[in-house]
């Protein structure tokens, strides 16, 4: 890292190298590393998620800037790099928010910033202008992800990380999903991945909302998902309570919900949170609510 750092054609990125630089962790497809106090660096771990920080550049510094009046934090990068010989792929020096990500706490224990994702979400979904990011993945029709979910429920129930009942209530969310009435109007902007690990928590407050690498623009449901993805059902009815979708946005985006639980257990196998994760989602959204139909 330092090394990197120290071949930067800027001045002040270069002088960067010269801070206490600590690894501070990773995920499935970028990892940070801590530059001081108050920044960090996030490089991509494949080639395959290089798209993902250039989409953060481009788009991150018009959303910080809707976002910042909610009070919570985006981290918009304040320099970019590009490929050297020391990393083949473009990366970002970021801030650092200090706080510990929601997937650190109980789903019971993040009703108290419910609300707050809410707002932050009213400021991010915004109609889209100009270009965004593609994504065939997210904020698109829940009919064109259909043939690549439903086997997925299947395959797991006949793996049996899903039992024949839970493998049935998920399918139905789903169906719900895909039958409502699909968005109609322009597309605005979404986050495209808000799990709670990608939320920043300090003293029962969210202070950011981090990893925009699916940034795109499209339906707001599958944001919106984050009802079943991240709250239990008291979270989940001060989070709709602020954000006041109609019923059938609400409809497909609980089918999101499903869906990402269903990603969650195909791929938990080696990451036990994100395992467990999949598995309240699966109990959450199996379970009667308050959903309006």
């Amino acid at each position: 890292m330092r090394t990197l750092l120290a071949a930067h054609a800027h001045s002040g990125v270069r002088a960067l190298a010269e801070r206490p630089i600590v690894r501070a962790g990773s995920g499935w497809d970028c990892e940070m590393w801590r530059l001081g106090d108050d920044l960090c660096a996030r490089l991509p771990r494949r080639a395959s998620a290089t798209a993902l920080i250039e989409h953060e550049q481009s788009a991150l510094p018009a959303i910080r800037a809707r976002i910042a009046a909610t009070g919570i934090r985006v981290p918009a990068p304040v320099a970019a790099g590009g490929p050297t010989d020391a990393f083949p792929w473009p990366w970002s020096v970021v801030p650092w928010i200090p706080g510990t990500t929601g997937l650190e706490s109980a789903r019971s224990a993040r009703t108290p910033w419910a609300a707050q994702l809410a707002a932050a979400l009213s400021a991010l979904h915004v109609v889209a202008d100009g270009l965004w990011p593609a994504n065939p993945y997210r904020g698109v029709p829940l009919a064109q992800r259909d043939d690549v979910i439903r086997p997925r429920i299947r395959g797991l129930q006949d793996r049996g990380l899903l039992s024949p009942g839970d493998a049935s209530r998920l399918a139905t969310v789903w169906s719900r999903g895909a039958g409502a009435p699909p968005w109609a109007r322009r597309p605005v902007w979404i986050h495209g991945d808000l799990h709670p690990g990608n939320r920043i928590v300090r003293d029962e407050r969210l202070r950011a909302v981090i990893d925009f690498g699916d940034v795109t623009a499209g339906d707001p449901a599958y944001d919106l998902a984050a009802a079943w993805i991240v709250f239990d059902a008291r979270g989940r009815a001060a989070f709709m309570d602020a954000y006041r979708a109609d019923a059938a946005t609400w409809t497909r985006a609980k089918g999101w919900a499903a869906a990402v639980g269903a990603l969650l257990l195909e791929h938990g196998d080696g990451d036990p949170a994100h395992a467990n994760l999949g598995r309240e989602i699966v109990a959450d959204v199996g379970a009667h609510d308050e959903t309006p139909v």
